[in-house]
C-alpha cells in the first residue's frame, strides 16, 4: 500500500467534499473490484492445486481408492470426494 498527499492526487472540489467527513486522519482507497487479481494467479497457487487436483481424479478413474488417494496427498476422505465427484 502506497501512501501518498490527497492534495497532489484529487481535485480541490472533491478535496473540500471529503473534508466535511474526515479531516487530519488517514483513509484507505480500495482498489476497484476489477483490478484485483485472481487468488493464487501471480504466487501459481492456483494452478498448482489445479494440477493436484487433476492428479487426483486420474488416479481415481484408473481404480485407486479415495483412501489411498487421501493418504498419499495428506488429504482428509471427504476432500477427495468433493475432487473426485466435483465438476470436471
Amino acid at each position: 500500500m502506497t501512501r501518498m498527499k490527497a492534495v497532489n492526487q484529487i481535485p480541490e472540489s472533491l478535496m473540500k467534499e471529503l473534508q466535511n467527513y474526515v479531516q487530519g486522519k488517514s483513509i484507505y482507497i480500495p482498489k476497484k473490484k476489477e483490478k484485483y487479481d485472481a487468488w493464487g494467479s501471480k504466487s501459481g497457487g492456483r494452478e498448482a492445486l489445479a494440477r493436484r487436483n487433476k492428479l487426483i481424479v486420474e488416479a481415481f478413474t484408473v481404480g485407486e481408492s479415495i483412501a489411498s488417494i487421501s493418504e498419499r496427498y495428506y488429504l482428509s476422505i471427504e476432500t477427495i470426494k468433493k475432487i473426485v465427484y466435483g465438476k470436471r
